[in-house]
């Protein structure tokens, strides 16, 4: 089943790059934040085929501050769209690959003594970065899994006692294997918690798949889509910048109490072991702010809480046995409780 469609952030259906300034009429600052995101969602597009939503959804968690947990099957472009939305505002890419012997350090970094200088130095993790990307987060071990809590919550690194910022902006994606589960360590329902959203990536549609194969071998080595080669948009601080104006944007009280009613239906709906919690409902606010955002809005409506609900709450509430072996899944039971949930009328 398909995702909500969270509102286009290219309501004139053009390229974002070739859409005159003069056709924004929101205030001043949610117009240069609307423009941004479409000028890198173009950009995106030029790497990233057949998957809007997915990059929509991406954008959005940037704006919000969040992190991203990626799902899909092999080869469906989760590193390169990563690496090109770094492109995209300059920032820094690394990338960790996650196996069963990975350790925290390898996450973090370490202190080692310098025979040379006879003093200790530090030796920064891959962690230190704008975007990273951990790969198969899945395949390390819980221990190793952990490092990355203090990281994505605190936005900080500690080595030996010593507590480090990151420098912002800071976001973690990081991707799931969801056919092959033989030596994985599925991550516990705390961690999944830290998550702002769960992107799940599908295959494109026949004519994306088609552009992507011969765009792909029209180059030696199979380097025809190449994600250094989006244009560079915006600055860090430009970012930065943005999510100050997302979180500015307006939420009145009736959307807010809808996005808690919504995360309070799902402790109570029947084949439901596992609802969300009040993260959920901040996580809701939160995600909706950018989707206002995105559409040029200063203000959240019902339908923006709505378009949320499915990235953000999939990966926070469980199955019960009985309705998993019905063949329901997830995303249709989040979906029947958004739907038995009265919108307030605003």
């Amino acid at each position: 089943m398909n995702d909500h469609q969270p509102p286009s952030v290219n309501p004139a259906g053009q390229d974002p790059a070739q859409q005159p300034q003069a056709s924004y009429q929101a205030a001043p600052s949610v117009s240069r934040a609307a423009m941004l995101t479409q000028q890198i969602h173009g950009e995106l597009r030029k790497v990233f085929f057949g998957q809007d939503h997915v990059v929509n959804q991406v954008l959005a968690a940037l704006l919000a501050g969040g992190h991203v947990l990626l799902e899909g099957k092999p080869g469906l472009g989760k590193t390169h769209l990563v690496l090109a939305l770094a492109h995209s505002f300059g920032g820094d890419f690394g990338r960790i690959q996650f196996t069963p012997d990975l350790m925290p350090t390898d996450v973090t970094g370490f202190t080692l003594f310098d025979m040379k200088s006879q003093t200790f130095q530090m030796r920064r993790g891959p962690v230190f970065t704008n975007l990273l990307l951990a790969d198969e987060i899945n395949r390390a071990p819980a221990k190793t899994q952990a490092s990355l809590l203090e990281v994505m919550q605190e936005q900080q690194v500690t080595i030996d006692g010593e507590s480090i910022k990151l420098e912002a902006p800071f976001m973690t994606l990081a991707t799931q294997n969801p056919i092959e589960q033989e030596g994985t360590y599925p991550l516990p329902e705390a961690q999944l918690d830290r998550f702002l959203m769960k992107v799940v990536i599908d295959y494109p549609d026949q004519v994306s798949e088609e552009h992507v194969v011969g765009q792909v071998t029209s180059v030696a080595s199979g380097q025809g889509l190449n994600a250094k080669t989006v244009d560079q948009v915006c600055a860090q601080s430009d970012i930065i910048e943005a999510q100050r104006e997302c979180a500015a944007i307006r939420a009145v009280p009736e959307v807010v109490r809808y996005a808690v009613n919504i995360c309070r239906a799902t402790r109570e709906a029947q084949g439901i072991s596992l609802g969300a919690g009040t993260r959920g409902a901040i996580s809701l606010v939160q995600v909706a702010k950018a989707y206002a955002l995105m559409s040029n809005r200063d203000f959240v409506t019902p339908d923006d809480i709505k378009s949320a609900a499915l990235p953000v709450l999939r990966h926070r509430v469980q199955l019960a046995p009985e309705l998993a072996i019905s063949g329901q899944n997830i995303d249709d039971a989040v979906t029947n409780i958004v739907n038995s949930v009265e919108a307030p009328r605003i």
